[in-house]
Parts: structure tokens; C-alpha cells; sequence
């Protein structure tokens, strides 16, 4: 539908979308603003609805111009995107132990996995499938479109070290609450967040580099991709090291998400210790709870 249009009219259309979100899911918007408060106590009420009516536009944004993006070619899509620090990559994938791509529901990810292999080799991408089959399949042909493959956690840790023992990378989101047996606890703007434990154990035992990416979106249109300095492994006397990494990894998220904080899913039910479920339209993976 989007694929004829310019950038800047897909650009509109998606924050118009995002606008509607807003104005009809009452839940999701009460649970953005209520995690924005506690996330930034001192910023007043209104600056944090402000950045919550901001929020839902950057997601609107993100569909449509997700949907832009995988009608384009390799070329144009190279045209739209920068890259910074992508040669921090070829030096782990050079060093044979596999690389750890950690990133969240932040900026533009998923143009990120549409653009990584443009630069880069392909990627896997660990995945959860969502409940909706039809969202499921396209989202599966975008994310594969330019070569990267996809691991669902169902089963996917041999998929996983196989991939690291080759040397691939394997990009993870660390933003999501997770059940407790999976997860470990770290301090995410200051309050207690259950967080995949996978990054870190996977790490540990493999050796892989760990490095955070951001795709950040320009005002034209445009993506800028950030490949950060690799996370320093925990000392081998670390009283826990996963726990650890998990926390110096979800720092650098936060680091982003503090200067750009209409750029994250603030409408994720992230911090569940008070937090009621919240029914709304936002699609959910397999076996979720209600975000």
C-alpha cells in the first residue's frame, strides 16, 4: 500500500496512526504515562503525557515506515541508512567465538535487522512468533527478506550455540518482562526489571563478544545505525556473572532510552510488580501475558 508513497507521506500516515492509538487505547495509554512517572520523578505530569502522545506517533511511524522499507531494494534501502561503528562487528565475528547483538524495542530495530546484512553478513535473529498468523508471516518475510534467518526460543538454544560456534551473529532483545525461571533481576531506570538471562549465560559459556545496536530515526526519513563498544565480560571472580553483564548491558539501554525516551515502548507492561494487565490492540507473542 505504502510502497509508492514518499518517505515523508509514509512518515505522516504512520503518526497519524499512532495518534488514533492513542486516542482509542485508553489502557496502554494510561500504562505509558504511569511508567514514564516513575521513570523520570521529576519531570512533571504533562512532560511525561507529552512523551507518552509522542511515543505512540514513533510506533505508528515505525510500522509504516517498516512497511516502506521492506517494499525497497538493497540499494535504496543502503540509501536510507547509515552505519557507525560496524567494524567493532567484523572484529568479533573475526575472532571466531560468534557476536551477541543486544538491542530493544527502541528507535527502528527492525529496519535495523532489514539493513544489518547490508554491510555486514546476515544475521539470526531470536525471536518470539506472535499469536496473530498473519502478522507472524509478514513479519518473518521482513526480517528475511535481505538474508538473515530467524530462531524462535521454542527449542533454541542448540540453533543458538551452533551459530556462535560458527562465528554468527545472533542479535536479542533484552526489554521484555520475562517469566522468573528465565529471567534474572536488574535495576532498569532505578526499579527492579525481569530480564532474558540469555546474554549473559550465552556469553559466559561461549566467549561470544557482546555489543549494543541502535537504530535511531532521522527527522527525513532516514535510519542512523549504532554498533557500541562491546560490553567488558564480568572478572572470572564475579559473585554472579550473568546478572552482571544482563545489568551492564541493560545500562547502555537505558543510556539511550534517557536521551530519547519517546523512541521506547513505554507501552510494554515492563515492570509487573504493580503493574495490572492492561487488554488492548498491540500484538503479543505466543504465550504472553497481556502487556
Amino acid at each position: 500500500m505504502v510502497a509508492p508513497w514518499p518517505d515523508r507521506a509514509v512518515s505522516l500516515l504512520g503518526a497519524g496512526i499512532g495518534h488514533i492509538f492513542w486516542a482509542i487505547d485508553a489502557g496502554h495509554r494510561r500504562l505509558a504515562i504511569r511508567q514514564l512517572q516513575a521513570a523520570f520523578p521529576s519531570k512533571p505530569p504533562a512532560a511525561c503525557r507529552a512523551i507518552a502522545r509522542k511515543t505512540f506517533a514513533h510506533f505508528g511511524r515505525s510500522l509504516t515506515l517498516l512497511l516502506k522499507f521492506s517494499t525497497l531494494s538493497p540499494e535504496q534501502i543502503r540509501a536510507r541508512v547509515s552505519f557507525e561503528g560496524e567494524d567493532r562487528v567484523r572484529e568479533a565475528i573475526a575472532a571466531g567465538r560468534g557476536v551477541l547483538l543486544v538491542t530493544g524495542h527502541f528507535g527502528l530495530w527492525e529496519v535495523y535487522g532489514l539493513a544489518h546484512p547490508l554491510v555486514l553478513p546476515p544475521m539470526f535473529v531470536l525471536a518470539r512468533k506472535l499469536d496473530n498468523p498473519q502478522l507472524q508471516t509478514l513479519l518473518e518475510h521482513t526480517r528475511t527478506r535481505t538474508g538473515n534467518q530467524v530462531i524462535y526460543r521454542r527449542g533454541a538454544l542448540r540453533r543458538v550455540l551452533r551459530a556462535l560456534g560458527a562465528g554468527d551473529a545472533v542479535t536479542i532483545l533484552i526489554d521484555q518482562h520475562i517469566q522468573p525461571a528465565d529471567a534474572v533481576s536488574v535495576q532498569f531506570f532505578g526499579r527492579p526489571a525481569a530480564t532474558t538471562s540469555a546474554v549473559g549465560a550465552l556469553a559466559i559459556r561461549t566467549g561470544a563478544a557482546v555489543i549494543p545496536i541502535f537504530a535511531i530515526p532521522s527527522p527525513d526519513g532516514t535510519c542512523r545505525i549504532v554498533y557500541e563498544h562491546p560490553i567488558e565480560l564480568p572478572r572470572a571472580d564475579s559473585p554472579d556473572p550473568v546478572v552482571e553483564l544482563t545489568q551492564r548491558c541493560t545500562d547502555v539501554l537505558e543510556m539511550y532510552v534517557r536521551r530519547q525516551p519517546e523512541l521506547w515502548l513505554w507501552m510494554h507492561r515492563r515492570w509487573r510488580d504493580n503493574e495490572p494487565p492492561v487488554a488492548g490492540m498491540f500484538p503479543r507473542a505466543e504465550g504472553e501475558s497481556s502487556s
